[in-house]
This record gives structure tokens, C-alpha cells and sequence, in this order.
């Protein structure tokens, strides 16, 4: 199932998948994110990937637009904790190396410690790395 959530000016800033094949969550990013939009949409691929009983998901965030520090706090102190209770073991995130984004992103993966995360600028070596990491 795909979900798309919207902006309060109607505009998509996050793609929700559930890939059956890969047995993954595909989350796509787009755009600025403020602190609620960043909460309400990993809610929703968290509930995506508990429904679905997978334990992987791919993150893009190539199409964010500036840091998302502002909620680094509340993703590793709550978010994290939760996402692995549902389920989340291998989570792999494809970024644009050198942009805001992707500042914000180093700071996720170097304190994340509630699943393995690694991060790719190439989303086809993500996927290869997913695919590696669900057979285990």
C-alpha cells in the first residue's frame, strides 16, 4: 500500500511503500520538513513496517530541502526506540552527500544505537545492502 502525506498547502513532503517483493518500507522525502511533518511521517512508516511485519526500510532523503536537526532529539530519544520495538532492525538511508541534509543525517547515524543503520549516496547500493541484511 502507498500513502502520501501532505502539507497543510496540500503539497506531498513523504511517500510511504510497503515493497512486498523486497519485503521493505520505501520512504521517499521531499522538500523542506518541519518538526511535525518529520513526527507524522515516521509514524507512518513505522506503523507501515509493524503492519507489515518486515524489519527493513529504505529512507531517501536526496529531495529534502535543509537540515532537520530541529528534531534529531526527539527521532533518537523517541522515534528510534519505538521504530525498533516495532520492528526496525536495518535501516538504510540514501542522502546527497555535501548538503544540509545529508549534515543532519551524519549526526543521525552517529548516535543512532537502537538498530543498524548505514548510509549511501547510490540507492541501488542501499537496496543491495537491504536485500544482504533481511537474509540474515
Amino acid at each position: 500500500m502507498k500513502q502520501e502525506l501532505k502539507s497543510s498547502l496540500g503539497r506531498p513532503y513523504v511517500t510511504v511503500e510497503d515493497d512486498t517483493t523486497n519485503r521493505w518500507i520505501a520512504v521517499d522525502w521531499v522538500g523542506y520538513l518541519t518538526a511535525d511533518s518529520i513526527k507524522a511521517g515516521a509514524h507512518a512508516y513505522t506503523t507501515a513496517l509493524a503492519e507489515a511485519g518486515f524489519h527493513c526500510v529504505l529512507n531517501d532523503t536526496r529531495k529534502v530541502i535543509g537540515p532537520w536537526d530541529h528534531s534529531l532529539e526527539w527521532i533518537l530519544n523517541e522515534w528510534a526506540p519505538n521504530a525498533a520495538a516495532a520492528g526496525l532492525r536495518y535501516f538504510a538511508m540514501v542522502t546527497t552527500p555535501d548538503s544540509l541534509a545529508d549534515e543532519s543525517a551524519q549526526a543521525f547515524y552517529a548516535q543512532l544505537k537502537a538498530f543498524e543503520v548505514k548510509m549511501f549516496s547510490d540507492e541501488q547500493a542501499a537496496m543491495q545492502w537491504l536485500q544482504q541484511c533481511d537474509a540474515k
